[in-house]
């Protein structure tokens, strides 16, 4: 997004985004319509960003978690397994137990099932967005296919859970903060949702992943792992609640939905955040300015779900006066200038995936927001390029 853009927003006026049961997880029909009708028109700048991506997806995959394996490791070919990956080998004693170093990713670790699923979900949005907004049915066939193999083909799928998820050597075979590995996973929803609002996706198919959704959705909520993150006190909650949200609008399941609102309004806000915004438990962080932001975007793609879903998270505020706003507007300054951030930052932070801005300023009506979004020098991504599209559509 571009000054050129934003002031064009900041002229008009906002068309507040309806919700219903008709939205399609981070948009609405409505939202999605007026997107496609604008690409189809020749709009250059939105058509040339998804004509882009879906021509890179249509190259791309397909993917399985049975590809690559990790050696020596007690799961079964079809169990997701990765690392964590601030754990590095103790030099007092190789051979014995992993030692922490936070902010520093040791490059040997087992990841391959981790870029596996990352480009998979980027590939499933790029392919969603080409086919809704330019009606490519090339793009459904070729989502369709990776879509089989991830989630629905038994010699290939991944099994419905993340017991296998950062591991740590000589400490356990996985734990609950894997299951940051799998936030990807939202995107991929969303690119489903597209496939399905284009009329493109099969049936059966669709009833396939909805079934693997509600499968891993319900370990989420029900497994030792998978409790131990939604009580975590920093980003992993957070994106434990959005992921979960987003798996339980695409299974139809309304009553994990209002559990996850109640849980963000008890337990995210209250315990999370400071009255002058801050979360201390990501500035405690030796990349405390990149894990801020993480949880920040969190935060804003799970208001924007429940937004579509007529449910104002945006502004609430707990018994102590902490709001999820006052951390939007606390941290937007640091993000456009990373040089005033006076806490340890051991990494360069690239701010290029930073959507908060974006979705937090239609949320919140805010032009700072807004502005703060189309100064951001953006990473060139289908979820950025979506966030794009969904703000360009509210100038009416």
């Amino acid at each position: 997004m571009n000054r050129r853009l934003f002031l064009g927003i900041a002229a008009a006026s906002l068309a507040p985004a309806a919700p219903g049961s008709g939205a399609l997880l981070l948009l609405t029909d409505e939202e999605a319509r007026r997107i496609r009708d604008r690409v189809l028109k020749g709009d250059p700048a939105l058509a040339a960003a998804v004509r882009k991506h879906a021509a890179s997806a249509l190259k791309a995959g397909p993917w399985s978690v049975t590809t690559q394996r990790p050696p020596g490791i007690d799961a079964k070919p079809n169990d997701y397994y990765s690392e964590g990956p601030y754990w590095w080998p103790d030099p007092k004693n190789p051979s014995g137990p992993y030692i922490r170093k936070d902010g520093e990713r040791y490059p040997a670790r087992f990841e391959a099932n981790r870029r596996a699923l990352g480009d998979l979900c980027e590939a499933v949005l790029a392919l969603g967005m080409g086919t809704y907004f330019l009606g490519d049915a090339g793009c459904a066939a070729h989502a369709a296919k990776i879509l089989s193999v991830w989630f629905v083909d038994a010699k290939t799928r991944m099994n419905p859970h993340l017991e296998y998820g950062q591991a740590i050597k000589g400490h356990n075979t996985g734990r609950g903060a894997g299951q940051i590995d799998t936030v990807s996973l939202i995107y991929a929803v969303q690119g489903i949702q597209l496939l399905r609002a284009s009329g493109k996706l099969d049936s059966a198919l669709e009833t396939a992943l909805r079934a693997w959704f509600s499968d891993y959705l319900r370990w989420m909520t029900t497994s030792r792992k998978g409790l131990d993150e939604k009580k975590a006190g920093n980003n992993h909650a957070t994106w434990w609640t959005a992921q979960a949200a987003a798996y339980a609008g695409f299974a139809g399941d309304g009553a994990a939905r209002k559990m996850l609102w109640e849980h963000y309004r008890t337990h995210l806000v209250p315990t999370q955040i400071r009255p002058d915004g801050s979360c201390p438990a990501e500035e405690a962080r030796t990349n405390s300015l990149s894990y801020s932001t993480m949880n920040l975007n969190g935060y804003s793609v799970l208001c924007r779900m429940a937004q579509m879903e007529g449910v104002d998270l945006w502004r609430f505020r707990a018994p102590n006066g902490v709001s999820v706003e006052s951390c939007f507007r606390y941290l937007l300054p640091y993000v456009l200038k990373p040089e005033t951030w006076r806490k340890q930052q051991i990494s360069k932070f690239s701010p290029g995936g930073t959507i908060f801005p974006g979705l937090a300023g239609l949320g919140l009506n805010s032009t700072e927001l807004l502005r703060g979004f189309a100064a951001i020098e953006h990473s060139d991504s289908p979820l950025v390029s979506l966030v794009d599209l969904i703000v360009r559509a509210q100038a009416v």
